[in-house]
Parts: C-alpha cells; structure tokens; sequence
C-alpha cells in the first residue's frame, strides 16, 4: 500500500450533478483524456490523503483502516461509520469482484467529506438516467455497493475516464460551531458537570521507552510530585492500570496506540490512588522520534477531555456529571456499548479484525464444563462456521494447540488441525487468545489471514490486551443471557398459553401452535389433526423457518402414512420423514445422473428434492396432543440434517402440546357451536328483497354482539298479492338468542297473517295475541308494519300501522321533513288493543325512512342522536337514491360515536323515483 497526504491544498473539489443516479460519462476531449471540468465549484479542498491498495483480499481490511485513520485523524468521528461501510463494499467490488488495484482519496472541505475509490476496470458500464435501473438485489455478494452510497451518501456518482472507473461519495458534515471540533447542546447551569475551583490539567510526555520526559505544574498539583522527582522515571512505576488480575500489561501497550482516552489511576506522593481520566496521543518530533503526550484530570472532571459519544444530548446529558458512566472496555469495543450479547460479540470481532488488518475473526464461548468452545460471531469465515459450531477447548499436545493460551501460527498447513475451526477456510496464519476471568476460561478471540506468517507476538501482545479488557463484560452478559434462558422457558409458556386463550379460530389455533415452536424450538413443525377415533390422522399445517421449504416438505409428508396416535406422554422419535427423504434424493440424483429408469436433466428438480432432504434429514419427533381423554392430534418437530433435539426442548414442547391441545379442542368445540348457532340464525333472516316496479328499497341491518347474524331487531318486505307488497320493521326487547326467537315468530306469523288478507291493525292484534301466548319467554315489541302499492302515476301508496316504534320519516323533494304516521301501543303488554291504519302517499322523488331505536338512541357520553339529529341527516339526503340514503344515515350513526354499538340496528329505505322527463 503506498499512501500519501497533502494539507491544505486549494485543490477544487468536483460537486456532484445532483443526488441522482450515476451516469456514464464519456470523456468529450478524445484520446487526449483531457476534460474540462464546467461543473460549479461551491467548497474548497483544505486537505487530502490518498492511498493505492493490491487487488488481493487483505487490501479491504487495510483500506477500511486508512480511511476510519484518516477520518478520526481530521476529527470527522460522527461519519466514520458510514464511511468505512461505503469504504469497504467499494474496495470489494475493485480489488475481489473487478479484480484491479484500487485507489482511494479523501478529500476534506469546510462543510463535507468526499471519499473516491478508482479502479482499472471501465468496461463495467451503467444504465443512462433516461432508462430503468436496476442495481440488482441486496442480497447478492456483489452490487451492493451503489445501492448503499444511495442510502448512506448525500451526493454519489460514478465517472469513467478510458482508463479507469472512479465511484465517488459525499458525506456531510454535522453542523457545529464555526471552528468547533465537536459540540454539545447548551445546558441549564444545574446539569453542568461539577468541577474544583480550578480545574487542573496535567501534561505528561512520555518518550519511546515509556519515560516520563516532560511534567507540568498542574501536574505536581495534582499528584504532589514535583518535576525532577518524576523525570526520568517510567510512567508504569505511577499508573494503577485496571486490568483483570494476572495480566501485567496494559498501560505500555497503550501508550504505543496512535490515540487512546480513558480511566486509570496515578499514584500521587501520599501513597494513595488518584483516579484520573487521559486522553494519550502519539505524536513524534523533528527527528521522527515517537512520543506520547498524556493529558490528565481528576475522573470526576473527565467531561474537560472526554469525547461526546456518538448519542443525542438528551440521553446522555447528566451521565458523566459524577465522573462515572465509562467502561475501560470502551476504548476497544466503542461508544456506546451494545447492549446485547450478540452485538457486544459481533462488535469485537469486527474491531479485532480491523485492529490487526485480518481477513477474518471468530470469538468463542467456553461450555459449562470448559471442554467445548462454541463459535458465537464470527466476521469473514463460511456460514458452516458461524454460530454454534463446537471445537474442542484443547485440539492437540502442547500450549499451542490449547485455547487457554495466546498462540501465534505461521502457517497452518505446517500444523495439519492446529485450528479446527479454520479447516478449508483458505485461511494461513493465525494468532489466537483465551478470555479469561479470575484465572476461569470463558472464551477465545482469534484473528486470520490468508497469507501466511502475518503475525507475531506484538500482534498477539495486543489482542490479548482488547481481550482482557472485553472478558469480564462479556462473562457479565454472557450471565445475563443465560438467566433470561432460565426465565424465558416460563415466559414462552405463559405467552403461549396467553396466545392460545385468545382465539376460539381453529385455523387460527394451528397457525399459533406452528408458528410458536418454529424457530423456537424446532427448524420445522407439522400439525396433525384428528376429526374423531373412527378418522385418520390429517395433515392440517406445516412450517418451515425457510419458508421457501413448506411446499417441499408438505408434499413429502403427504406421501407417508401419519404417526400413529399414540396417547403416551411425552415425544417420541419418528424416523419416517428423514428416511423418505434420504430415499426419494438418493432416486432423484440417480435419475439426474441417467442412472435411474427415467434419466432427467441434471438441475430440473434435484435442487428442491435435495433441500428437503436437508430440511427433514434431523432428528423428527411426535408429541400427542391429548384433550379431555381424547388424542385430537400430533405435534411434528423437525431439525435439519445432523442436528438433534435438546433434553430441556423435548420437555418445553411437551408442556407446550398440552396446552395446544386443549385449546384446538375448545376451537374445535367453539367451532361446531357457532356453525349451528349461524345456521339457525340465518334461517331467520328474509331469503331477500323483492324486486318493486316503481319503488326503490334499501335495507342495512347490523346485529349487535360477535357471532351474532339475528338479534332483537328485524325486518321484512314481501309480496301480499298482485301489485300489493307488505314490509315492517321491529323490536324486541333484548337481544342475543331470546329475542332472536321473538324475531322469528313475528316475520313468519306477518307473512301468513297478511296473505291471508287481513289488513294492518288485524294483522298486528292476532300478533299481539300470539305473543302473549308465549307465556313466561315473551317479550314485549314494537312494530311498524305496512302495505305497499305502486300506482300508475308513479307515485306510491302506504297504509302504516306504528306500535310502539320509532316513527317513520318523510323527505320530500325540496328537502323537508316530517313524521309519516302517529304513535301507538307496542306489542306484548296488553290483551285488548286498539289498533288503525294510516295512509301515506309519496310522490316522485320521496323517500320514507323506517329504524329502529338502535338508531336513534346511538350514545356518545351524556349525547344521543336523537329522532332530531337523524331528522337533520335525512335533510341532507335529497336527490338520493334509496341505497344512498341508507348508506348516509348508516355512517353518521358510527361517526356519531367511537365505540361499538351495544344494540341491534336495522334501516328500512323506500323511495319514489322521479318520473323521466320527455
């Protein structure tokens, strides 16, 4: 890698089109390669560094180093991130995918940084602006680079010269202070952190040796040393470094880091430790040679050197007030810490790898019994390497093949199995170390490379140092994640119990039984039902956390007999769908081949057929789902090839197939019931509306309760004779079933009473009677019934009777509206009723509105809509049809309040078109 970096220059920098796609750019000067730039010049360039990197895999790792270097170096930590993200994908297109050397430059201006990665590969070419582009899928191991400096970048573009290909991005700076470094939020005076009278600052350099050359006065103030007495002296002879017991180094190796801030403790001439906070940098003089300047002050006054973390101001303003909210850990894995374990791990690796420009990383944790150690993140090794794979804490003779002690390989092809993990990696050299916590091995970090003989002691000298800075947080969440195992084996069981008493769908039961073990406790799940003991068992679900596998393992269970229902407790192992699956890939390969009876070309389905080999090829075990005395079904669970099932999983799962079981019997139950309960109600219901020459008819009924289709309200319209149609609209008192049952003997006993020609008040006292009849089940109701006849004018007809019942409504063509019959006794009370009719003519264009009091006593709070407020509806409703009309009174009774009705509501709209004029 050669590098170079120029302050100050007054280069111009380019300024992008726009944030816009990229465009091909060819060069419009000829083979002179010359081009004039035209584009505006907004910013100045006041430094730049550049650097050149071989196309070979390694160069990535060194490439996201001189930029995150770079970048800090300029003071720009608010945009590292997003730029050695770019940084890296760009590199990996140039120096893996294109397969060229790459150049990189940063460039700094007053307001943004711009990052070029140049390669020596033109011919890749882009699609003009003017056409659909497609950058390819997220997914795939090339071709993210564009799509992420569209995401992260402000401005991005790509430009072609007829030599190579530069891919450009622009990251802006974060507003801050002209001349300001790194700013905070001005703060009221009480959240200020609380100093000394005078805050000191103490000034130590420290030379190549880790002398002490150079000591100032806030210094001898602080730890009561004076000058003379000091120089010359190490600096280790004053440090209390925190470091985990047995390890002596730590405040040398830091003192050789280009930049270091954090806690430690001098130890002043009282004998006592002075806890302090530093911020070292590494700097060298005209002669070139290095030293360390140290600033120093009391760690309760850390907030004079501390760098702002990376958070708003808000979450942190008042956390370093007392001088505590720092971990030493931080200097290696960053600020703010993950919370979880598997970020604070991923993060490690990731740092690691970078630390000591490697190739790849792993970290693993110790079992319980520190025989296995378990691979926990890793960064750059194959997926068959990543999480869980196990390698034994101690892989051959001697310290070196031992996880308890930092090693060095050279070359791993020298020492066949050195590195288990790293077999067929293409990995070469290697320099591994053991995370210990009081003297207990809880882990090991390592770091690869391709090339061999990459690292030595120095190297291993300073991963041993990250390690033991991260151990004791890592064996604190590590802890920590097993205690909320131990506790989410009882929260997963109330949840699942929660979830499962929730629904009484039995599609929905199944779905939740599937869906809580996948991937919980098993890869794949398979649900079986049992309709009773003379059924066989069924096939009603089936899951896979790949969801592109269902189908596959769905058609394969289908091609084997069930489990038998067996009611014993507890999972049994079924080996059936494994061996059915090894057979039909072993068919499938052998045809594929042309080996078998009926050749195929290679690749039509050998790759499904062999990916539900993979997914079934595990351990499979059934656990009965048994309720109340009955085996209703099988819960199937799956584990792809070579993997088996824990102990602690077979009996999580069993307590759960209890639980399941009785709720996809309540379903079931739940199920037969409701299909009943609908099934009478709806015989109920009208069979439909007839079809009225001259007349419009709209009808919107909503019963009240779930599950319910008929309640206490009704209605009907149905034809009496030629030319004669009879309607009515009533209420029971109630609803649910008991008033349902009133409904069905008023609609039946209206229709035979009034074909058998009886008129309106006849029709309604012999109901009245039958009612009454009813004895101790009767319920009172109200009723407006009525006959319909159309005339030849186009006009229509009404004889009403209204007992009881919220009186009908009247809009007339120019918009007013009134009461179209007057009040009478409802039915049920009384035994002798005096009962008249009322006739209504509505003329072209009028509309009678019929509800029930389900409409007008709508409540919101201490309002009602009242017989007034639906008056005021039906006013805007002129010139509707009768749909139109109901659907507008319908809305404004579910506006006119947030919560569901509690009552039964039906609306019965008739209206008189207008005649069509010549």
């Amino acid at each position: 890698m050669t590098t170079g970096v120029i302050a100050g220059g007054q280069t111009p920098e380019p300024q992008p089109k726009g944030p816009q796609l990229p465009e091909q750019r060819n060069d419009p000067d000829g083979p002179s390669g010359e081009h004039v730039d035209n584009r505006t010049r907004s910013s100045v360039i006041t430094a730049r560094a550049a650097a050149s990197f071989e196309p070979v895999g390694r160069s990535v790792a060194t490439a996201r180093s001189f930029v995150r270097d770079t970048l800090q170096g300029w003071g720009f930590g608010d945009i590292v991130d997003d730029a050695v993200v770019l940084t890296s994908e760009l590199v990996t297109n140039a120096v893996v995918h294109a397969g060229t050397a790459a150049e990189v430059a940063c460039l700094r201006s007053d307001d943004a940084v711009r990052i070029e990665v140049s390669d020596r590969y033109p011919e890749r070419e882009l699609p003009v602006q003017s056409t659909a582009v497609n950058m390819g899928s997220p997914d795939s191991e090339g071709g993210r680079g564009l799509q992420l400096c569209a995401a992260l970048a402000r401005h991005w573009g790509v430009e072609y010269t007829p030599t190579h290909k530069s891919v450009w991005f622009q990251l802006d700076l974060p507003e801050r202070p002209v001349g300001a470094r790194a700013a905070g939020p001005a703060l009221p005076t009480a959240l200020l952190p609380v100093a000394d009278g005078r805050v000191r600052v103490a000034v130590v350099q420290i030379d190549r040796s880790g002398t002490i050359t150079a000591w100032n006065e806030d210094a001898e103030n602080l730890f009561d040393y004076p000058a003379e007495q000091v120089t010359g002296k190490p600096l280790t002879d004053l440090a209390a470094w925190p470091h985990t017991p047995g390890t002596s180094t730590g405040i040398a190796e830091a003192l050789r880091l280009s930049r270091w801030e954090g806690s430690y403790g001098i130890r002043g001439a009282h004998g006592r430790v002075i806890p302090v906070y530093a911020s070292h940098l590494r700097v060298r003089d005209t002669d070139g040679e290095p030293s360390t300047v140290c600033l120093l002050v009391r760690d309760h006054e850390r907030a004079v050197l501390q760098t702002p973390m990376r958070v708003p101001a808000s979450s942190d303003a008042g956390a370093s007030a007392d001088g505590s909210g720092s971990d030493p850990f931080e200097v290696f894995i960053g600020s703010p810490p993950p919370d979880d374990l598997d970020g604070l791990l991923q993060r490690t690796v990731e740092r690691a790898r970078d630390m000591l420009d490697g190739d790849a990383a792993f970290l693993l944790l110790a079992t319980d019994d520190e025989t296995e150690l378990e691979v926990r993140a890793s960064t750059g090794l194959p997926s068959a390497r990543q999480r869980f794979a196990r390698v034994p804490v101690e892989a051959g003779p001697g310290r070196y093949g031992s996880a308890r002690m930092p090693a060095v390989h050279d070359d791993l092809t020298a020492v066949n199995g050195a590195v288990p993990l790293l077999n067929g990696t293409g990995m070469r050299s290697v320099v591994t170390v053991p995370l210990k916590v009081e003297g207990r091995l809880t882990g090991s970090l390592g770091v690869a490379a391709e090339a061999p003989g990459r690292y030595s002691n120095e190297e291993a000298l300073r991963l041993q140092f990250a390690a033991d800075r991260i151990a004791l947080a890592v064996e604190s969440a590590r802890l920590g994640e097993l205690e909320r195992l131990r506790r989410g084996s009882l929260s997963f069981l109330v949840e699942a119990s929660d979830l499962l008493a929730g629904t009484l769908d039995r599609d929905q039961t199944l779905a939740l039984m599937a869906q809580m073990t996948v991937p919980t406790l098993a890869t794949w799940c398979a649900v079986y039902t049992i309709a009773d003991q003379a059924s066989e068992p069924y096939l009603s679900y089936v899951l896979h956390e790949d969801e592109e596998l269902i189908d596959g393992i769905k058609a394969l269970l289908s091609r084997i007999p069930p489990p038998d229902p067996v009611p014993t407790p507890g999972a049994r192992v079924w080996a059936a769908p494994g061996e059915a699956a090894h057979q039909a890939a072993l068919r499938t390969s052998m045809r594929s081949l042309g080996l078998g009876d009926s050749p195929q070309r290679i690749g039509t389905t050998i790759g499904p057929t062999l990916a539900t080999a993979a997914a079934v090829g595990g351990e499979t075990v059934v656990l009965p789902l048994v309720a109340r005395n009955r085996v209703i079904g099988m819960l199937t669970l799956g584990k792809p090839t070579d993997e088996h099932f824990r102990q602690e999983i077979l009996e999580l799962a069993e307590d759960l197939s209890r639980r399941a079981a009785l709720a996809l019997d309540n379903a079931r139950l739940y199920s037969e019931r409701t299909a009943i309960s609908q099934s009478l109600q709806r015989s109920l219901l009208p069979p439909g509306l007839p079809d009225i020459d001259g007349v419009e008819v709209e009808v919107i009924y909503r019963a009240a309760g779930e599950g319910n289709e008929v309640g206490g309200d009704f209605y009907d319209l149905f034809p009496i004779r030629d030319g004669a149609y009879g309607f009515a609209i009533g209420d029971v008192c109630g609803t649910g079933p008991e008033a349902a049952a009133v409904t069905g003997l008023a609609r039946h006993a209206l229709r035979l009473l009034a074909r058998e020609g009886f008129g309106g008040p006849a029709v309604l006292q012999r109901l009245n009677a039958a009612i009454l009849d009813e004895g101790a089940r009767s319920r009172f109701l109200t009723l407006l019934y009525g006959e319909l006849w159309p005339q030849e004018d186009g006009s229509a007809l009404l004889k009403v009777v209204c007992a009881g019942h919220p009186l009908p409504l009247r809009l007339r063509q120019d918009g007013t509206v009134e009461p179209a019959a007057e009040p009478q006794p409802l039915l049920g009370v009384m035994d002798d009723l005096e009962l008249y009719e009322q006739t209504v003519r509505l003329d072209p264009g009028d509309v009678l509105l019929c509800v029930t009091d389900g409409v007008t006593e709508r409540r919101e709070g201490t309002r009602m809509l009242g017989d007034d407020g639906l008056a005021d509806v039906l006013t805007t409703c002129t010139g509707l049809t009768a749909g139109a009309v109901a659907a507008r009174i319908m809305r404004a009774v579910e506006r006119f309040a947030s919560d569901a009705p509690s009552d039964d509501m039906a609306i019965l709209a008739m209206r008189v078109p207008e005649l069509m004029k010549d």
